[in-house]
């Protein structure tokens, strides 16, 4: 089945246009139409998405993404549990080995809940269990993931603010367990990211081939 992207929003690491460097947002559907060096899908219906390193950012941050989201953002209290499940290998990683993968991302805030990476052969999670949190709590669920071979990420929080993060490669599984959240995140809302953001800070001096990758073979979103 082919995984559809076309409602959510990619945001791509393409400028605006010759006189804006900051990152393009479009619809995945006007993505793959008209941004097929970025965002393309293959005859197994897989979408690949490309951010080379050095390229449009958002902002003013040096860290380029080929990243889809949810269009609207939701409060935690409008469904019982939100999930997002995404199956994806990744081609090529950047110089640096470290690309976020998934987020749990909040509105209005560059700091989200739930940052999930690969990093370098390893699914680690950065969980910020309080809105106020400045530093995430780190952990590791899952070791040898290794490039070119598909591997699943899911992400699911409940109307009560418990979130977990599962991942499984090759028949091992790793999750986060139960990650309560406190009522600082209460009056927020939310939605899920996806893809490759690299985290490795572009230069005039980094080389047009250095990227991150991804195909996405299977990507599901619940809310209810």
């Amino acid at each position: 089945m082919p995984v559809n992207i076309d409602q959510l929003i990619i945001t791509t690491p393409v400028p605006k246009s010759a006189t804006d460097p900051v990152a393009l947002e479009v619809t995945g559907a006007q993505a793959l139409a008209s941004l097929p060096q970025v965002v393309s899908r293959l005859s197994s219906g897989a979408v690949r998405m490309t951010a080379p390193t050095k390229g449009a950012s958002s902002k003013s941050t040096h860290r380029t993404r080929c990243e889809w989201k949810e269009a609207t953002y939701w409060a935690m209290s409008s469904a019982s549990r939100h999930f997002c499940h995404q199956r994806m290998l990744l081609e090529q990683v950047n110089s640096a080995q470290k690309v976020v993968i998934a987020q749990l991302h909040v509105k209005g805030d560059d700091s989200p809940a739930i940052k999930v990476f690969w990093n370098k052969g390893k699914i680690t999670l950065g969980f910020r269990q309080d809105f106020n949190q400045a530093t995430p709590a780190n952990s590791t669920l899952l070791v040898d993931v290794p490039l070119g071979t598909p591997f699943d990420i899911t992400l699911e929080v409940t109307a009560a603010r418990v979130a977990t993060v599962t991942t499984a490669c090759n028949g091992r599984s790793g999750d986060s367990g139960l990650l309560q959240m406190t009522s600082g995140w209460k009056d927020h809302t939310f939605n899920f990211h996806g893809g490759v953001y690299n985290q490795v800070d572009f230069s005039d001096d980094t080389p047009s081939t250095d990227a991150s990758v991804c195909v996405i073979s299977q990507l599901e979103l619940l809310h209810r």
